[in-house]
C-alpha cells in the first residue's frame, strides 16, 4: 500500500462528508486483493444527493492531482462506481447499498474509520 492512497482515501471521505453522504465506510482490501488498497462505501437519500456527492469526489482528488481511472453508472443509477486505481469509491442510494451489501462480500478486508486515516 502506498501513501498516496491513503491521502486519496482521505480526500474522497472528506469530499462525500462536504455533501452530507450517509454511512461512510472504507474497506482495507489491500491484504485480500490486488484490486486496490481501499473501497470506500456511501449513500445518499435520493439520486441529486448521489451525483452531488460523485461530483465533489471528482473535483476534490482532480484538484489534487488525482485522475479518475474508470467509472460506471450514469446520472440516474442507483450505485455509481468511481476507480481511482489504489481507491474505489461506491455510492449507492440507500435502497441498492442494503441489497448489494458490498460491507458482507468484502468483510475479510479491515474496516477503518474515515476519521482514522
Amino acid at each position: 500500500m502506498n501513501k498516496d492512497s491513503k491521502e486519496m482515501a482521505k480526500l474522497a471521505c472528506k469530499a462525500l462528508d462536504d455533501k452530507k453522504a450517509l454511512d461512510v465506510k472504507v474497506i482495507d482490501i489491500h491484504e485480500v486483493s490486488v484490486m486496490a488498497d481501499y473501497f470506500i462505501i456511501a449513500s445518499g437519500t435520493n439520486q441529486n444527493q448521489v451525483q452531488a456527492m460523485m461530483d465533489n469526489v471528482d473535483e476534490t482528488l482532480g484538484r489534487a492531482g488525482y485522475e479518475m481511472k474508470h467509472s460506471e453508472g450514469s446520472r440516474n443509477s442507483s450505485w455509481i462506481l468511481l476507480d481511482y486505481g489504489d481507491v474505489i469509491i461506491h455510492l449507492f442510494d440507500e435502497e441498492n447499498r442494503l441489497f448489494y451489501d458490498l460491507e458482507r462480500i468484502w468483510r475479510d478486508g479491515k474496516k477503518i474509520n474515515p476519521e482514522e486515516l
